[in-house]
């Protein structure tokens, strides 16, 4: 790589007098620009070294990958005269030129709340959907499965206590991960949540307190009082360790702050919020109820849209609320899963079409990979890779999109828990809805793909244009403060290229990439690999051959085996900000290393109380040079252990 050029072509897309500050982590140039509309897009799309951009929280991140990006840096600095900042400073600086908007501020607390704990809500929903199958009577006959097989009662019985236990105990749930994100210890928010949810509370009855008659009622299945609950917790908590002496800190800030929030949240708090949780609950469904069909096809086409603002992160906490009130015996089930479904097939649909119009190959393997993405429910690759670059699809998905969620609304199908939304979607549905949800999803697709088929037939300037690897718009880089443009998908394999299989470099829980919380490894734009919940704090070389990069900041190796594969090792988000602090390291760049050897070392408490994530992620750089590229290990997993295989052919 030429790193004098690239940082020329990178200063030329974006604007020299753009600039407003430049810092840099281990893969990518982090820039603060004053208007992020003034940058060349397509530019930076068709630049061979760039592997892809992306926009988060102010800051717009160039990725140039491990070992380049620190000369091109320099290169940067040096032509543009800017002064050299730390990623912290660039955090500030961006904060600084950010207008401040507080619904994207609230949904964005939304989803730092509950992606974390959707997996788990997903899981409950699939086992929830698991026994209405079995108990649902007309789906295989008049009778149910466990009246007509009455040995399946006691599977059917224990699924139902598993299915219904993230659902009844979400105030704990909500209590872990909305302690995290308000800075709160995760411990005490789940206690929070235990007392909130604690037996005797279900028994009814009131409390005298002083006079004061206090109404005795459970918070099983609540979101917005746990949310405010916990929120209170931390606002205590955070006060007392600034005003406790250390000798009593420790002893008394956990008893009063739950104490604080135990006695407000059973007077005044949770009354309060769970009338106005019920208040939301049963204006949705009577919404829902008054608009039938015609809201949802107008939800339909309105879908992808909200997806673009990051809206829709809010949703699964409406979600949660509709599908407890379902399992209740209350309101019509969850309607705006079965919308989301529809829309994201719609979005995948016009992805396959643009498969079989294009000939341009990087295009062709993007659009293969991300129409199955967004069929299996994720759109963002389909979205933002290909529909939005092409601006035609998107729009013809939304009809598609638009159609068959009026007649998921005509039909009344709804879910009775939350799931993937796409086609196996069917599985969260309603046991007697689930033909039709089968028919719109198919009505859904077939409209999406027809539309625009048909329209990029006689369009097909646009969707091959005469300069390879063009493309017709640079609408991606409009379309949201939060999304990622993704380049360089694909290239033709290496021959000379080694099959070999790359271990573990720390012990822990296995993890999909794909399920990392940042775009640029879960989206694969830095190549493929897998990721590991760190369960010990020992990094170790994963292949036998030469470290490539090892960072100052001790966060990140980067290694090229003996056979030719390259892999980085990064070691936690944004930990780059902590400057080596809990980090320690042992080798240096050049350095030969066997299987095994340590690299480092991570203090994983220390980091985390620090309020970073310490998932560590292993990524082949030179995917492209393969034929694929997949994780080979689930579960638990011990530093050594085989986790990627590499195939050339």
């Amino acid at each position: 790589m030429d790193h004098k050029q690239v940082a020329t072509d990178v200063i030329n897309a974006v604007g020299k007098d753009n600039l407003v500050a430049a810092a840099h982590c281990a893969t990518r140039l982090r820039l603060v620009l004053k208007d992020d509309d003034k940058v060349d897009q397509k530019a930076l799309d068709n630049n061979a070294d760039v592997k892809g951009t992306f926009k988060t929280n102010g800051q717009y991140q160039i990725i140039i990958g491990p070992g380049d990006v620190n000369n091109v840096y320099d290169e940067f600095i040096k032509q543009t005269g800017l002064k050299e900042v730390s990623t912290d400073d660039l955090k500030q600086i961006a904060a600084k030129n950010q207008k401040f908007n507080p619904v994207m501020a609230f949904i964005k607390l939304l989803s730092d709340i509950f992606v974390p704990i959707i997996p788990a809500l997903v899981a409950g929903g699939l086992l929830m959907a698991l026994d209405n199958v079995l108990t649902a009577k007309g789906l295989f006959g008049p009778q149910s499965v466990i009246q007509m097989w009455p040995a399946l009662k006691g599977v059917e019985g224990m699924v139902n206590v598993m299915s219904s236990a993230p659902y009844v105990f979400l105030p704990i749930l909500v209590g872990i991960s909305g302690a995290k994100r308000f800075g709160a210890n995760q411990f005490l928010g789940a206690f929070v949540g235990m007392m909130m949810t604690a037996p005797a509370l279900a028994e009814g009855g009131h409390w005298n307190i002083f006079g004061l008659t206090v109404h005795i009622q459970s918070y099983t299945s609540q979101v917005i009082p746990a949310l405010a609950a916990v929120w209170m917790l931390s606002i205590f908590e955070k006060w007392l360790h600034k005003k406790l002496p250390a000798a009593v800190d420790f002893t008394f800030t956990p008893l009063i702050s739950v104490l604080l929030t135990g006695f407000l949240t059973f007077i005044v708090v949770g009354p309060v919020m769970k009338e106005l949780s019920d208040m939301l609950t049963n204006g949705i469904v009577w919404l829902y109820d008054t608009l039938g069909f015609v809201g949802t096809g107008i939800f339909g086409a309105l879908y992808s849209p909200i997806v673009l603002t990051g809206l829709h992160q809010s949703f699964p906490a409406i979600e949660t609320q509709l599908v407890t009130a379902f399992k209740a015996g209350k309101g019509a089930g969850d309607f705006i899963f079965i919308v989301a479904s529809m829309a994201n097939v719609a979005q995948g649909a016009a992805t396959t079409a643009v498969y079989f119009l294009t000939r341009n190959k990087k295009m062709k393997a993007l659009s293969s990979s991300s129409a199955i993405s967004a069929l299996l429910g994720i759109t963002e690759p389909a979205i933002f890779g290909v529909n939005l670059k092409l601006r035609f699809p998107f729009f013809c998905a939304l009809i598609g999109s638009c159609v068959a969620s009026t007649i998921a609304g005509a039909m009344h199908v709804v879910a009775a828990s939350m799931g993937s939304a796409g086609f196996i979607g069917f599985l969260s549905v309603y046991a007697k809805s689930i033909p039709g949800y089968l028919l719109c999803e198919i009505i859904s697709f077939v409209i999406a793909f027809l539309v625009t088929y048909f329209y990029g037939k006689t369009h097909d300037s646009i969707v091959n244009p005469e300069t390879a690897g063009e493309v017709a718009s640079d609408g991606a880089s409009q379309a949201s403060e939060a999304t990622a443009s993704i380049q360089h998908a694909a290239a033709p394999a290496d021959e000379n290229a080694k099959n070999e299989i790359i271990a573990s470099p720390i012990s822990g829980e296995v993890e999909d990439i794909t399920q990392v919380n940042d775009d640029v490894f879960s989206q694969k734009m830095m190549g493929d690999g897998a990721a590991v919940k760190p369960s010990d704090g020992t990094i170790y070389a994963p292949v036998d051959g030469t470290v490539t990069v090892a960072y100052a900041t001790k966060h990140a190796y980067g290694l090229t085996s003996n056979d030719g594969a390259e892999v980085l090792i990064h070691v936690g988000l944004d930990t780059v900000n902590l400057k080596g602090e809990h980090f320690e390291s042992f080798v240096e760049q050049g350095q030969k290393v066997k299987k095994g050897d340590k690299l480092g070392t991570i203090d994983l408490a220390a980091v985390q109380q620090a309020g970073y994530d310490t998932t560590v992620m292993l990524v082949v750089t030179n995917t492209s040079n393969y034929t694929q590229v997949k994780r080979i290990a689930d579960g638990e997993i011990t530093h050594g252990d085989d986790l990627v295989d590499v195939i050339s052919k």
